[in-house]
């Protein structure tokens, strides 16, 4: 058997999946600190440990946040130097420049 390069027919749905699940891995992390701090409180007896449990839930939010901007920045650094795009850079700056003159 000779093996392909082809990409599988449903990458780019499973792509914009995961990129469309940034809202629900930021509640479940939340909520999954908030579960840990809860049992963590509830063993030890201390009610700052469920504190510790719901910054780590916020804090593997953010980790979640930042590493979806890493993916999109990637996505659109690469669309960036598209030639096709080009058209749209020149004439935002061309409009740009048209606003200027009316607002003097």
């Amino acid at each position: 058997m000779s093996q392909t390069n082809e990409q599988p027919k449903f990458k780019p749905v499973v792509e914009g999946a995961n990129k469309l699940s940034l809202g629900i891995s930021m509640v479940v992390a939340v909520l999954l600190g908030v579960g840990i701090g809860k049992v963590m409180e509830n063993v030890f007896g201390y009610a700052w440990l469920f504190w510790l449990g719901v910054f780590w839930g916020v804090a593997a939010a953010g980790l979640n946040i930042y590493k979806m901007y890493k993916v999109v920045k990637k996505d659109l650094d690469s669309v960036k130097d598209d030639p096709k795009y080009k058209y749209y850079e020149n004439k935002w700056d061309k409009e740009e420049d048209d606003l200027d003159k009316y607002e003097k």
